[in-house]
């Protein structure tokens, strides 16, 4: 007999599977992992615990992801105004970083991921910027599946940015539109997020993505992120199979994995190659036959 747990598993893979038959699976998830502290709080441990589980968390997310073909993932580490924490909390927070970067980067290069970070690496200590660089100057030609890393980024920074670049570059004001717009943010070349997840229940976007998630779906979930699993990825994409998308139109917009859309109109993005993620044989996922 199922118990509810399991008939609420069973029910949002189900409809995760007919999301993909359909064509709607999100091409682009990005997720804030929130909580950590919270998570480790409640378990009377020290707050470096509950960042260790959330950081050991991201291989299960990518895994999860990828196996349910979508093709770039973003994830939300850490922002520009997380500055305002106490250094003692943030120090080792970086040094964690590095270590997974460390511990990752072969297997996820190895079998074709895409690394690519947004945000402001300057303030980062040079040893840590080395690293970060070396991951994204190593795997900038693989194709497989992207991994967005935003670290040390705010949204609106990333427009000043922009603006600030546009107009260094001499850009004639009749050719700034939404594209060109586009084009100077540190997403350049990814499509804009279908889906944005934030865990732990908060209810705010926190600066994250603000140009690019103008049209995204938008999911919260109670769960802190060191127990987001793949109950709750299947959860959220079926929530978001149910979702009307119409892009200020009547019609609910279904927009396939080359970019076409299903009213007949051109594609609301630059179209880019399918990616069969499920096939992606890195360490996080089990081998190929």
């Amino acid at each position: 007999m199922l118990t509810r747990g399991s008939r609420t598993k069973t029910n949002a893979k189900k409809k995760q599977t007919e999301a993909e038959e359909h064509g709607v699976c999100p091409r682009h998830v990005a997720v804030i992992m929130d909580g950590n502290r919270r998570w480790a709080e409640e378990r009377g441990l020290p707050k470096q615990a509950g960042y260790r589980a959330g950081t050991e968390n991201i291989r299960r997310l990518i895994q999860a992801f990828a196996e349910r073909k979508v093709e770039c993932l973003t994830l939300f580490a850490f922002s520009t105004e997380n500055w305002k924490r106490p250094k003692n909390e943030i120090n080792p927070l970086f040094k964690l970083i590095g270590r997974v970067l460390d511990r990752e980067l072969e297997a996820l290069h190895s079998n074709g991921v895409k690394l690519v970070h947004i945000g402001d690496l300057t303030p980062l200590a040079q040893d840590l910027q080395r690293r970060i660089v070396k991951a994204i100057e190593l795997t900038k030609d693989n194709t497989r599946m992207t991994v967005c890393v935003a670290f040390n980024y705010g949204g609106r920074a990333e427009i000043v940015d922009a603006v600030r670049r546009l107009v260094r570059d001499g850009v004639p004001e009749a050719e700034i539109d939404e594209a060109k717009i586009s084009s100077y943010l540190g997403t350049a070349g990814l499509p804009d997020p279908d889906l944005i997840i934030r865990t732990s229940g908060e209810m705010r976007l926190s600066n994250f993505l603000i140009w690019q998630a103008a049209y995204a779906e938008y999911y919260t979930t109670p769960v802190y992120w060191p127990d987001f699993d793949e109950t709750e990825i299947d959860q959220a994409l079926a929530a978001y199979a149910q979702r009307g998308r119409r892009f200020g139109g009547y019609k609910d917009i279904v927009v396939t994995a080359n970019g076409a859309t299903s009213n007949g109109h051109a594609p609301l993005a630059t179209p880019r190659p399918a990616t069969n993620a499920s096939t992606l044989p890195f360490s996080l996922l089990p081998p190929p036959c």
